[in-house]
């Protein structure tokens, strides 16, 4: 996965002029976040520098740059309104659900977009009837530094090519316009893989309830969750699932 994902994102440099120094500000930003997760696995904020300083995985990312492993867990409760509101002063609803499988195409793909992600993301506004300028928090699958970065383009945060400026103007960190991964996403709060997209939906639930503390994304209404699975020749992923909540 790391050379696949390294592949991804040198064709994104080369077409959109990408500089490893903004893919490492992928990793500040989630460490910085992280720091105020008692739940993630690496705490300690960083620096360009150290970034791009650490052992090198797969040309661009080194190894700051790659999600950890590590076990984890997640639960989550679903059951109908009536019921949620007997036992939550700020019941979360499920606005839209969705899963897409990939679809294979052999010979020139389009490495820079997702599609399934696209069509995937497109798909769940639809169904949830609002638009990417309505979503207050995400969080997305970043098990790679260049994967945040193409994920803001898929779910329509920014224009093609936008995502590194996106992210130096800080729209996607705390405080910003739609902050992505508050809880630090897969590079710091960990991957543990089977868990991961419940992890996300707990993460989102939490900030949509005010229950974050200091990675409290304000006044949060409406918020993502986004995961990818299935790495499958002839496919950009096996299966893409986007969820929706709101309060």
């Amino acid at each position: 996965m790391p050379a696949l994902y390294a592949m991804r994102a040198r064709r994104y440099m080369h077409d959109f002029g990408l500089t490893k120094e903004q893919l490492a500000n992928v990793v500040v930003k989630s460490r910085r976040h992280a720091a105020l997760n008692p739940d993630a696995q690496l705490r300690k904020e960083t620096t360009i520098g150290e970034v791009l300083e650490s052992r090198m995985i797969a040309d661009p990312f080194t190894l700051f740059q790659c999600c950890p492993t590590g076990g984890g867990a997640a639960a989550i409760i679903l059951c109908v309104s009536d019921l949620a509101r007997k036992y939550s002063d700020r019941p979360v609803n499920v606005a839209a659900s969705h899963v897409v499988s990939g679809v294979f195409k052999g010979g020139f793909r389009d490495m820079a977009s997702p599609e399934i992600i696209v069509r995937c993301a497109k798909d769940t506004y639809e169904e949830a009837g609002i638009g990417p300028e309505d979503i207050d928090v995400a969080e997305v699958h970043d098990a790679f530094t260049s994967a945040e970065l193409m994920y803001y383009e898929a779910f329509g945060f920014c224009g093609r090519g936008e995502a590194a400026q996106l992210l130096d103007s800080g729209a996607t960190s705390l405080g910003g316009r739609i902050p992505v991964n508050p809880s630090g996403g897969l590079l710091s709060k960990g991957h543990p893989v089977a868990a991961t997209g419940a992890a996300q939906v707990v993460e989102v639930v939490r900030q949509l309830q005010g229950r974050c503390g200091g990675r409290q994304v304000e006044n949060a209404k409406v918020g993502l969750t986004h995961a990818t699975g299935g790495g499958i020749s002839g496919f950009d992923h096996g299966v893409c699932a986007v969820h929706i909540f709101t309060v």
